[in-house]
């Protein structure tokens, strides 16, 4: 699938350094060394047989070194006539044993995930994830315990301006449950690719629009696309001024176990070399 999305764009000319506009899709950048960011995401859903809610993930994302990301994330949901509940919290860590820019640039993805049915955040989907997993109450869903590990192999390139991202993903609950397999793939490119002559907050340099799809792809004992939630949607990020970005993008359900669809919303702010500054 890389090579098929890279060769599309070949004949396009490079990607800014601002927030690429995904939501669970991740690219080759990593966080520049000493710089933290902090950023919120968030998922607000309906599903048919369920409350509305809005699940939200806070992240603490900082870099280690040139090759090593360290990321903290804290989860909660609210949902209509129910209470808002933190629902746990994700340690992750991004390793690129590549450092120079190359074709296909490959980003090793880690982490552990301490969080509990009622958790809203949708920062992947895997197995047989579906709407049915998102309708129960809270009561019923929060005494669920969810310890588990996640690995990601993040492909990822830069081509004449557009980025283009593959992730695959391999989950295991900890409490003997079987992998569970899920994808992500994303595309996107400034609006421009040079300043104007009287440069504003809205001057199409600022935006990049893409597009993200993801979803499940079954579990070890019964890979493939059957009984599996699959989302489709636009992007699009905004760089305004001092280090912030918010993004947005609606994602539509393609099948009839995912959501009808999904409205995300982000907002990030960079602290460039956090611990040089407190010296």
């Amino acid at each position: 699938m890389h090579f098929l999305l890279t060769a599309l764009f070949l004949s396009c000319g490079v990607a800014g350094a601002q927030e690429l506009p995904y939501f669970v899709t991740y690219s080759h950048h990593l966080e520049e060394p000493g710089n933290l960011e902090i950023e919120n995401k968030t998922a607000i859903a309906h599903p048919q047989d369920g409350n509305a809610f809005l699940g939200s993930a806070i992240e603490f994302e900082y870099g280690v070194a040139g090759w090593w990301t360290s990321e903290l994330y804290l989860d909660g949901q609210t949902a209509a006539k129910e209470a808002t509940t933190f629902t746990g919290f994700r340690l992750e860590n991004r390793f690129r044993p590549l450092l120079r820019e190359h074709w296909i640039n490959p980003v090793l993805y880690a982490e552990l995930e301490d969080t509990n049915g009622a958790d809203k955040s949708l920062l992947e989907v895997v197995g047989h994830d579906g709407t049915s997993d998102l309708a129960a109450p809270v009561h019923e869903s929060s005494p669920e315990k969810q310890r588990e590990a996640e690995l990601k192999l993040i492909l990822s390139s830069d081509v004449h301006a557009w980025n283009l991202s593959e992730n695959l993903i391999f989950e295991k609950n900890l409490s003997n449950q079987p992998w569970e397999f899920g994808y992500a793939l994303a595309a996107s490119h400034p609006l421009a690719l040079h300043g104007v002559p009287r440069p504003g907050s809205f001057a199409p340099q600022n935006f990049i629009a893409g597009v993200e799809m993801y979803g499940g792809l079954g579990d070890r004992h019964a890979a493939g696309l059957h009984d599996t939630s699959h989302y489709l949607g636009p992007t699009l990020s905004y760089a305004l001024p001092h280090g912030v970005s918010a993004m947005f993008s609606p994602s539509f359900g393609l099948n009839g176990n995912s959501l009808d669809h999904i409205f995300r919303l982000g907002l990030n702010y960079e602290i460039g070399q956090l611990f040089a500054r407190e010296r």
